[in-house]
């Protein structure tokens, strides 16, 4: 039997959220996006986090904002294969695999992982870190969802989703979404994922 959708979704109740969430946070995210001091740091943490999730459209746009912040074409291929061992410093490793960890298990930190990123790193970027990952996860979860909507077209829905949610959601948000789908499509140096199940 074919495997239905099986990246990381939103339900109604989570995407309303999360949503919330960073409109209450927006002034303080807008700092830590502009804080050229850990703009590096938070420019690979957005392409782990994104790896992890398999949202190819946010690997695509966060790659190419990354090489244009410095970043080497080697370096972002390696994180985007979770293959960043070699490839990051001993300031930047903690947070690395702290967003791997915090993104693959749902956004639930382990305490130990999150006592050792405040010592390393302060309480006040320990929280720009966190919020930057929260972030990075709706926009994630934002595309990955439009794409259950089209796996479900496809006969493969996502476990335990609801139709009458994707079907709303994609509605509302085909404006949005479909000129990144375009600009993706017609970028031939694109670096992506393209996830086990494609968008």
């Amino acid at each position: 039997m074919e495997k239905g959708y099986s990246k990381k979704i939103f339900t109604a109740k989570m995407f309303f959220a999360d949503f919330g969430f960073l409109i209450w946070h927006l002034p303080q995210l807008v700092k830590v996006f502009t804080n050229k001091k850990i703009e590096k740091l938070i420019g690979k943490i957005l392409i782990v986090t994104d790896a992890v999730n398999e949202c190819m459209y946010c690997s695509w746009l966060d790659a190419k904002l990354a090489i244009k912040n410095g970043i080497s074409e080697e370096e972002v291929k390696n994180m985007m294969n979770l293959e960043f061992q070699t490839s990051v410093s001993n300031y930047e490793w903690p947070a690395l695999i702290f967003a791997q960890d915090f993104a693959e298990n749902n956004r639930k930190a382990d305490v130990e992982m999150l006592k050792t990123l405040t010592s390393h790193y302060g309480e006040k970027t320990t929280k720009d870190i966190l919020l930057a990952i929260r972030a990075v996860i709706f926009g994630n979860l934002y595309f990955n969802t439009w794409g259950a909507f089209l796996s479900r077209l496809k006969g493969k829905p996502a476990p335990n989703s609801n139709l009458i949610f994707e079907l709303v959601y994609f509605i509302c948000n085909f404006v949005i979404i479909i000129p990144f789908v375009v600009l993706r499509k017609l970028d031939r140096n694109a670096i992506g994922l393209s996830g086990k199940n494609g968008d």
